[in-house]
């Protein structure tokens, strides 16, 4: 699946397109960008015809013949030789279904191009599994501030989907890397609720139109000095040195609006930033919205989905987790995402010494520092609100204290787990990814992992090696068709002057089946700034924990399930082979359930690359005319059973009544 895409073909018809309007014509695209129109909703009207009974009848017997057909086809090539007909029975079996779906298809009459509708303005920041739209806010809680718990009912996208509009008044963000500091103050849920009681206004300059962050201060002597003092407490000159100790990947929880993280990516650390839902003023959203990594994440009840040993810092600035509750189990659960010697960060009021006064926080603090204690962490220092712990390397520890959380057996130490119960174990003690952090290759060589580390993944270097060159050719190939339409590497806008690099349209990729990497790989070393979600389906094998060890982030998830994200929140959505892999598994959910799910994430006019076998795709560009994308497909070579499809959602202004 992941072969370079060479011979492009663009003659003799070999690019189809669902639109008779051209995506790829900057003429159209300026019209359609001032414009911001497509279809009205429910313009597609179905026409009947006297001799539709007809019709249909006939389509009955030729879909009885079709069956017969490939059942007698099938019993005369059983005394074949059973290689060829193994090598080939899933592209017979793909061929046979779509055959059979078009011809049900036909038989429904415009059914098949049926558009959904929009959906109604209150969906415009819904997030599945964390919400419920149809209730009522809650009278006792006028302020937002309940806890949502994640709860995943599936249901059928031809039961409730529709298509999630943005605001009224929403715009496309602010160009990368300037859009970290600055945002559309509408493209955000923020009520005037924040603003009066000044949460908002006293870490931010509020504009008419806009947000910036430029003045946003996370402590007191602002984010700078706030991650020097960090540097200084775990033992290096300056937040420079942190690559040089093996630090690349942090993970922030309740990270207010990201301007950690903001910042350390300049050093080139990589933080996530989990918070949980909120229906206003939301951390995750804005943190979105600014262009840095974010999703939904909770501390509650639940274990994170991503690998164990994973993390190199997992930092909580005034997060409100009461890490004494529950016999420590929050702290057992950071433990697991840290790698060996990897660092709790934690800055709260209750640290000072004023408030250790009270007994309360004299309480609270004793069973904070004694779970600490018992997991091996080593405290390093103290500075007023700031404490730093770091994780132990040492095996022996465990064995060696009097009491504490038991290491975990075989059964429950689960390396990647998916919103299973909080563990009261210690995780990830027998894995060979236990190594200290200091011993892991600085970034970016860390990205090219050596012979040793693959042996663990059971892979070869020159698999690997070769996987790394043909994304390499894939992603030269992505940017040769893109760039006359986002001008990822000058990007323009029509109607725009020409803005000075290293300005990029793309702020974020989504890649909905991840496997090595190696397409976020490729992005970095083709010099793309964006960074990329890795999301390893559950449904497929599980290479998460080599992503992390190469450096980057990522999550499981199974796509039958809502992204824990809000809507609009990523400008690329990328997947190879994901459908080949969802299609081969049973009592799973339909193509329009997963693409309902990726426009509700996609901002308006966000790009979608899908790589799959050419039936898979054909049906895909059905399902697609549904969502009102524009789209175009292309045949990768002549030799090929692969279809490229690449698809423009668009921007739709309109809002129902």
């Amino acid at each position: 699946m992941s072969r370079p895409l060479s011979r492009w073909s663009t003659g003799s018809g070999r690019i189809t397109g669902i639109s008779d309007r051209d995506p790829f014509n900057q003429d159209y695209s300026k019209d359609f960008a001032e414009n911001g129109f497509g279809h009205e909703a429910g313009a597609c009207q179905s026409r009947q015809g006297t001799g539709l009974p007809f019709v249909k009848l006939g389509l009955a017997l030729v879909m009885v013949l079709a069956l017969l057909g490939s059942l007698y086809w099938t019993i005369s090539i059983s005394t074949l030789s059973q290689v060829p007909i193994n090598r080939g029975h899933r592209r017979l079996q793909e061929l046979l279904v779509l055959d059979l779906s078009e011809i049900g298809e036909l038989s429904l009459g415009s059914a098949k191009l049926r558009e959904l509708e929009f959906c109604s303005s209150e969906y415009e920041d819904y997030v599945p599994c964390y919400c419920n739209v149809s209730e009522s806010l809650d009278a006792g809680d006028p302020d937002g501030t309940m806890e949502y718990e994640r709860q995943c009912v599936r249901e059928s996208a031809k039961e409730h989907g529709c298509l999630v509009l943005p605001p009224r008044n929403y715009r496309i963000p602010i160009r990368w890397p300037s859009g970290r500091n600055f945002i559309w103050k509408e493209n955000v849920k923020i009520t005037g609720l924040e603003f009066s009681s000044g949460s908002l206004t006293k870490r931010m300059m509020v504009e008419e139109e806009q947000i910036s962050f430029r003045s946003d201060s996370l402590m007191v002597d602002g984010v700078e000095d706030y991650s020097h003092q960090i540097a200084e407490m775990i033992g290096l000159k300056n937040e420079s040195n942190f690559n040089e100790a093996g630090i690349r990947t942090v993970l922030d929880i309740g990270c207010g609006f990201g301007s950690f993280g903001a910042h350390l990516f300049s050093r080139q650390l990589l933080t996530m930033c989990i918070a949980n839902y909120e229906r206003f003023g939301s951390q995750v959203q804005i943190t979105l919205e600014r262009g840095m990594p974010a999703m939904i994440g909770s501390f509650a009840s639940k274990q994170l989905p991503y690998p164990y040993l994973s993390f190199d810092i997992v930092h909580c600035a005034r997060c409100e987790i009461d890490w004494e509750k529950k016999d420590g189990i929050f702290l057992i659960e950071v433990d697991r995402l840290l790698r060996p010697g990897g660092y709790f960060i934690w800055t709260s009021l209750t640290n000072t010494q004023r408030l250790l006064h009270d007994k309360d926080n004299q309480k609270k603090w004793s069973l904070i520092h004694d779970s600490a204690e018992k997991l091996c962490w080593d405290m390093m220092s103290q500075q007023e609100e700031t404490i730093v712990w770091k994780k132990t390397t040492k095996k022996k520890c465990y064995s060696s204290r009097k009491s504490g959380p038991p290491v975990c057996d075989r059964i429950h130490d689960l390396e990647s787990p998916y919103y299973q119960p909080l563990n009261p174990c210690i995780a990830g003690t027998g894995s060979q990814r236990w190594l200290p952090i200091e011993y892991r290759t600085p970034w970016p060589s860390r990205a090219t992992l050596n012979s040793t580390e693959l042996d663990i993944y059971g892979l070869q270097s020159w698999d690997f090696a070769e996987d790394a060159l043909n994304w390499k050719s894939v992603v030269h190939n992505y940017w040769t068709l893109l760039s006359p339409l986002i001008f990822s590497d000058h990007p323009k806008r029509p109607g725009d002057e020409d803005p000075s690099p290293p300005f990029n349209m793309l702020r974020n990729v989504l890649d909905m089946n991840a496997r090595f990497g190696s397409f976020n790989a490729a992005l970095l070393d083709a010099g793309k700034t964006a960074w990329v979600m890795n999301v390893v389906p559950t449904s497929g094998p599980n290479y998460l924990p080599l992503i992390f060890d190469r450096g980057f982030i990522g999550v499981h998830h199974d796509w039958c399930e809502a992204f824990p994200t809000y809507p609009r929140t990523y400008d690329m959505v990328h997947a190879e082979g994901l459908l080949t892999l969802e299609t081969n598994q049973q009592d799973r959910c339909s193509m329009i359930d997963i693409f309902l799910e990726v426009d509700r994430i996609l901002r308006p006019e966000g790009w979608v690359l899908l790589h799959d076998t050419a039936p898979l795709i054909e049906a895909a560009r059905s399902v697609i005319t549904q969502l009102r994308w524009d789209a175009r497909m292309l045949e990768l070579d002549n030799n090929s059973n692969e279809k490229l499809l690449i698809c423009q959602k668009p921007f739709f202004k309109k809002q129902q009544k």
